[in-house]
């Protein structure tokens, strides 16, 4: 049974919610992909067309399209997936459109995509969430009668190049005919392609995106609707003296409720991963208090995850604040017993589920253990 305070937190979500769903906004729907695909350039495709994923089918959906290595292709998706039409919970294309053609599955970082193939393969398209991959090759890591809690769906316009084309011009052709401004859009995607941090790398099963960027001796965090875990690959053993020290400045909170129900689970944090399997994570909190320890609400990370709040509310926002932690003895606090070793840190910025907005800076993240310091960042 849910708590009060959960039962209290997601009214207030579902009250916010009718305020989103009343507010005048935009979109596009499948009409729009149609109208493109009737503008595309007279020779400029090999092969076009337009696939509909239903929400509540599992991977993987053939999207009749075989694709040789070296071939260019430009995908533009349009849709939601709801995990909750009360709550105004859903998903657009950036995170739930997966692909695989041959080899480990990837994602874009918006609603339209380009890349190449690397092999002679069919190309393969996924509606992700509720699910998780098992493997980097696109096995389904949760039970796929899952996929009947959701709803929606979404469409999406599939373009193999003709070889040699001028994708840029033809984007650009598209982007004068189209209104959705999904082609001016994949022209601003190629044109502003952030690249991973130098030593950082995305966790493959949430996918690359354009969260982070580095600036100097910082890295900044901007979230959008969006999901990004930049990780780094350490191996230091965990011991009483070990003390996670980082300096962060936070400039705007994803969400304005507590984060630790599954509607609202909007957050910035930066955790540790450790050899047992289990990560924890220290976030800023716009309302639980400092301290406080829960286990992830999400369904495919509750038994992985741990959250520790070290901040709360937003009177801080805007400095540069230092921060040190005991790591083994929080652990062992909101965790259980603890393990031996922390093999990767990461930044996490969540923003998936009320869709807002987060934006935070990171610097000077080390591992101190007595005179052993090992620095991140």
């Amino acid at each position: 049974m849910p708590s009060l305070h959960e039962l209290a937190v997601v009214s207030r979500a579902g009250l916010r919610s009718v305020r989103r769903r009343r507010a005048p906004g935009g979109g596009h729907d499948r009409g729009t992909l149609e109208q493109m695909l009737a503008a595309l350039p007279a020779d400029a495709a090999a092969d076009a067309r337009i696939v509909d994923l239903p929400g509540n089918r599992p991977p993987w959906h053939a999207s009749g399209i075989e694709l040789r290595a070296g071939d260019r292709v430009t995908t533009f998706a349009v849709g939601r997936v709801f995990l909750s039409r009360l709550l105004d919970v859903w998903i657009g294309p950036p995170f739930q459109l997966w692909f695989r053609a041959g080899g480990d599955v990837f994602r874009g970082t918006r609603a339209s995509h380009s890349f190449t193939a690397a092999a002679d393969a069919p190309l393969e398209l996924a509606s992700y969430v509720p699910g998780e991959w098992a493997d980097p090759g696109g096995a389904l890591g949760t039970d796929p009668s899952e996929y009947r809690r959701v709803t929606g769906g979404l469409s999406v316009l599939v373009v193999r190049w003709a070889t040699g084309v001028d994708e840029d011009a033809a984007l650009r052709a598209l982007a004068a005919a189209e209104a959705g401004g999904l082609a001016a859009g994949e022209l601003d995607r190629r044109a502003t392609d952030v690249a991973e941090p130098d030593g950082w790398r995305y966790l493959w099963y949430l996918g690359r995106s354009e969260t982070y960027r580095a600036d100097g001796p910082h890295i900044h965090c901007a979230t959008d609707a969006d999901v990004g875990i930049l990780q780094r690959d350490v191996d230091v053993p965990l011991t009483g003296a070990t003390r996670l020290r980082w300096s962060w400045r936070v400039d705007e909170l994803p969400s304005e409720l507590a984060e630790d129900t599954l509607p609202t689970h909007d957050y910035l944090s930066i955790a540790l991963e450790f050899d047992n399997g289990q990560d924890l994570t220290w976030q800023w909190s716009a309302e639980l208090p400092p301290e406080y320890g829960y286990r992830c609400p999400l369904p495919t990370w509750k038994d992985k995850e741990t959250h520790l709040v070290v901040r709360t509310g937003t009177r801080e926002l805007g400095g540069w604040l230092g921060e040190e932690r005991a790591v083994r003895d929080d652990y062992t606090r909101v965790v259980g017993a603890p393990p031996a070793r922390i093999v990767r840190v990461w930044l996490i910025a969540n923003s998936l589920s009320q869709r807002g907005r987060g934006r935070c800076s990171y610097r000077d993240i080390e591992l101190v253990d007595g005179e052993r310091a090992e620095r991140v960042l």
